[in-house]
């Protein structure tokens, strides 16, 4: 009996506590939303946190509760965001695609070097250490971070140690951006065919003394005349374009000095048919005046029209709005240049 007691007290002990934590786990019970792994399911599995959730799992969980837009998943993209829809019950919303840019011209045939760098392999232990051996303390280390940090292969490096992104396999996650110790990562809208490649805020001369294709800061891009609608402002030396509006960049490509701007697009040149009438009635030579190219819109005395030289035409389009009888012709067929 001596030893049968013990056991016993220790077995009904056993049951006893076992049906108390059996009932507190019925009455404390967190019931989980089986939409939750629905869309956990259903998601690319990236868990790149491009969405703002620690994972795809965390982000699911807040699309749920209603913390976070169905439209943030960038691998997944629109496809993704309307099967979230239809689980919830709600309208899909519209999904911006993005895709990373490299925001630096400067390999290594162009920037300046300091020395030459046989540090660990990474951007950042080198912006660590001594900054890389680049002269320009803004420009790409070259180091195959941002290519160690795409989960897509959707980056490799180039032959002049720069970066370049494979658009058709880029997702828009923004892991390359996060890597980058220099922010020279960046995600665009992929409508944007013309941006800013360099993100240095030095002054004219300090930037030509490192990289002929830097950035001087000469805000001619910023200027109203050349970027009417405002979407380009100076920065501290810097130019910073406002994406959202897909904004016409090729005037400001056109008037940088030092052909900072990469344009991945060619535009048909422009045409005025027979309804101009030389602004009659209207401040003269509105079209001229607007045009950033010189000489590109002249006087055709024998037609007594203004006509527009296809051959410098760069298809900026400034012209067509200022237009007061819309004789100007924008021709559609655009191609993207290899």
């Amino acid at each position: 009996m001596l030893i049968l007691a013990p056991i016993i007290i220790l077995g009904v002990s056993g049951i006893i506590f076992g049906a108390i934590l059996a009932y507190a786990s019925k009455i404390f019970e967190v019931k989980v939303d089986p939409r939750i792994d629905q869309i956990f399911e259903m998601l690319p599995g990236a868990n790149c946190g491009a969405c703002g959730a620690p994972g795809c799992f965390g982000y699911a969980e807040a699309v749920v509760i209603g913390k976070l837009d169905i439209n943030l998943c960038a691998p997944g993209g629109k496809e993704t965001a309307q099967k979230i829809a239809d689980i919830l019950g709600t309208e899909a919303k519209e999904v911006v695609k993005m895709k990373a840019v490299v925001q630096c011209k400067g390999g290594k045939d162009k920037a300046k070097q300091l020395f030459e760098y046989t540090g660990i392999k990474d951007c950042n232990a080198a912006e660590l250490i001594s900054g890389g051996g680049k002269a320009c303390v803004y420009g790409c280390l070259g180091l195959d971070s941002c290519v160690e940090a795409c989960p897509y292969n959707a980056i490799f490096m180039g032959p002049d140690n720069l970066p370049v992104v494979i658009e058709e396999q880029c997702t828009g996650c923004g892991l390359c951006v996060k890597a980058c110790p220099r922010n020279i990562m960046k995600l665009i809208p992929v409508t944007q065919k013309i941006y800013l490649a360099c993100v240095s805020k030095d002054k004219g001369k300090n930037v030509k003394n490192v990289c002929p294709v830097g950035c001087t800061g000469c805000s001619l891009c910023a200027n109203p005349k050349t970027t009417p609608s405002g979407d380009i402002v100076m920065d501290e030396n810097l130019p910073t374009v406002n994406f959202t509006k897909n904004v016409n960049l090729v005037a400001a490509a056109y008037k940088c000095p030092t052909k900072s701007y990469v344009t991945e697009i060619k535009f048909e040149p422009l045409h005025i048919n027979e309804d101009c009438n030389k602004c009659v009635d209207q401040p003269a030579q509105l079209c001229v005046k607007t045009c950033p190219v010189k000489n590109c819109i002249t006087l055709n005395e024998e037609k007594d029209i203004y006509q527009i030289n296809p051959d410098t035409c760069i298809g900026c389009r400034l012209c067509k709005p200022v237009c007061p009888k819309n004789a100007i012709e924008v021709k559609v067929k655009e191609e993207v240049v290899l």
